[in-house]
Order: structure tokens, then sequence, then C-alpha cells
């Protein structure tokens, strides 16, 4: 009796310690089980990368995942050498927001060689098939709320897009940035941007001053502000020194947008009734505050990374559980290889009058935070 007791014992024992080894070895709950996954954010140097892997990280861990959070500082050799280091560890997926999405096709085929899934996080990896899917917002839209946010400042139409019945005729000088040009998500914002603001222009309501309207002239490399800043000066310089006046600048995001400030306040613009109406993206704090205290900074695009953070860990859970993850885009995400299937979220033009009700109510920032 005393030998069936222990035997039974020590098989339950043996069960118990299978289970846990079948679950990752890992007492974490969630889907994870102590799997390694690898999360490549570009930089710390914009607020909302840091807000976006912090998301990812916890997220992740919430599921019970471990997580490698590298950021590379927008050096494209440094996150390749992060990426090989996650799959040197044994990362079972990668989650990747690329610098370059053209240059990561060797690493990637090394993944792919090691049987690792890619998720792309909000800027599309190009020229590989060795991604998976892609998780972003819908960035023709985000262009096109851009637009549309300045041609309300200037008081032609409502948030909504719809012409202002008694709108002034204009014309309203105008000078437009754009993204950088290794990042694929600056085209799609400058296209939809320019998709809104060309019946405006055609009409002559709208005048590029500088003639400046090519991508390849407005793009702004690394989405650097400093970068925006010389430009702008540059444009002041040479297309209003006769005394004109700029009326709106089209800015793809706020850094940009905080660079173009610096440089009207260099020139002698001062905030009131001459001050140009400045779009942006992304409800950076700096730029939410400019919004709502001092007036510099017209709007901006509210793309709330939380949603974002916890598409991208659906997906990598999905495809680790070898299921297919939700998708609402087969079409316009070609990457130079294959339409990569993609999960697109909404996005909100935020002004002065509904800063609260947006970012405030959901908890994105505090009103202590923006003052």
């Amino acid at each position: 009796m005393k030998k069936v007791l222990i035997a039974t014992i020590a098989a339950g024992a043996m069960a118990l310690s299978l289970a846990a080894c079948s679950s990752g070895g890992s007492s974490e709950g969630g889907e994870g089980g102590g799997a390694l996954v690898g999360v490549a954010m570009p930089t710390k140097s914009s607020e909302r990368w840091i807000q976006d892997g912090d998301a990812v990280k916890k997220q992740l861990e919430d599921e019970g995942f471990k997580v490698d959070l590298q950021y590379a500082e927008d050096d494209i050799p440094t996150q390749v050498s992060q990426i090989e280091n996650m799959i040197t560890k044994g990362a079972e997926a990668l989650i990747i927001a690329s610098i370059d999405g053209t240059t990561l096709t060797q690493v990637l085929q090394d993944a792919a060689d090691a049987d690792i899934p890619v998720i792309a996080y909000d800027r599309l990896i190009r020229d590989t098939e060795n991604v998976s899917y892609y998780a972003s917002f819908d960035n023709f839209k985000v262009g096109q709320q851009q637009a549309t946010s300045v041609l309300n400042g200037l008081g032609l139409v409502d948030l909504e897009g719809n012409a202002i019945d008694g709108a002034p005729a204009g014309p309203f000088n105008i000078e437009m940035f754009a993204g950088s040009p290794d990042d694929n998500n600056a085209t799609f914002f400058w296209d939809g941007a320019q998709d809104t603001l060309k019946p405006f222009i055609d009409a002559g309501t709208l005048v590029v001053k500088s003639g400046q309207t090519s991508f390849e002239q407005a793009a702004t490399l690394r989405w650097d502000g400093e970068t925006a800043q010389k430009r702008m000066e540059n444009i002041l310089t040479s297309s209003y020194s006769d005394g004109t006046k700029v009326n709106g600048i089209l800015s793809p995001y706020d850094g940009i947008s905080r660079g173009i400030i610096s440089a009207l306040t260099d020139a002698g613009y001062s905030a009131g009734e001459e001050w140009p109406i400045i779009s942006g993206q992304d409800a950076e704090l700096d730029s939410v505050k400019a919004i709502n205290n001092s007036g510099e900074q017209y709007a901006t695009i509210f793309k709330d990374t939380r949603k974002l953070a916890t598409a991208a860990v659906e997906m990598t859970v999905a495809v680790l559980n070898d299921e297919k993850p939700e998708v609402n885009n087969t079409e316009d995400y070609d990457n130079g290889k294959f339409v990569v299937p993609s999960f697109l979220l909404d996005s909100q033009i935020v002004v002065k009058d509904n800063v609260n009700e947006v970012l405030v109510e959901s908890g994105y920032w505090t009103a202590e935070e923006i003052g």
C-alpha cells in the first residue's frame, strides 16, 4: 500500500512538473508563458516612442512574456545590431518600429531562418517578404486630418472637413513640411494632406509662396525639429522678406512644429492675430501645452499609442498560437515584395476646444500635466 501511495504521489508530481514545462516553465499568467519577445524602437528623442515602448512592454508582460525593449537613437546599424542580439537571445517574436524601413532585409532573413515572426509597428518594413503583419493607423487619413486642421484654423472648413458658409476668400500664404523620406508613413501623410489641400490651392484660396510643393522639397530627414527650423528660416528669408506673412503651415509631426515655431519667433512673429496656423501630430505634451496655453500651435493629431500597442500585442499572441490575427486592410500597404496584411486604427484632430475631451478624459494626459 505504501509503495502504491508513493508511486501515485510521484506520478502526480511529475504531471505537475510536465504541465509547468508545457506552459514555458513560468508561473506568470497570460498567453506568454515566459517566452521572450524583442521590441525594437527607433529613438528616445521623441516622447511618442517612449510611450509606445512602455505600452508595448507593459502589455506583453501582462500577457506573461519576457520583453527585450531596445531603442536605437535613430542609428540604423545600432538597430540592426539590437535585432541580431534579440535573435541570438532566443526571441520567439519581434515587434519592430524601424528607423529606415528599407535597411532590415538581411537581419529579417536571419529571423525568418530561425522561424521568428515579425510584426511591423507603425512604420512599414519594406523590401522583404519576412514580415508577418503590420499594425498602424490610417496614415492617409492622418494626412487628411493634418490638412483639415490647417483649413479649419484659417476658417475655411469645420473639423469634419465641411465647407463653412461665408468662409474668407483668401488668398492665404501657406508653407508645407513633410516627414522623413526613409519612413513609409511620411508619403502617406503627405499624399493625404495634398488630397485635401489641392482644391484650395487650385482655386487660389491657398498660395505656397515659396513654390516648394513637392515631397522632396518638403521632406525632413529623421523628423528632426532643428532641420525643420533651418528650412523655415530659409523660407522666411527667401520668400517673406517683402513684409508679407505666412498664414498657415502644414506640419506632419509635433517635433517639426516646435522647430517651425522657433524659426517664426526668431523672425519676429508673436502669438496673436498674425501668428500662422500650425498643424502637428502625436499629441506630445509640449505641443499640447502650445495648443492649450500659448496658442503657438493650432492642432495636433492624436494617435492613441495604447491602442496601437494592444493591436501589436494581440497580433503577437495570435501568431505564436498559430492563429490569424485580426486585420482590416489587405490592399494599401505594399512593401515592395507583397501587400502586408494590416490593422489600422483611427486618429483624431485635437484643437484647444477639445483638448480636455480627447486627451484628459481618455487618461492620455492629465489636466495638471497640460496646465
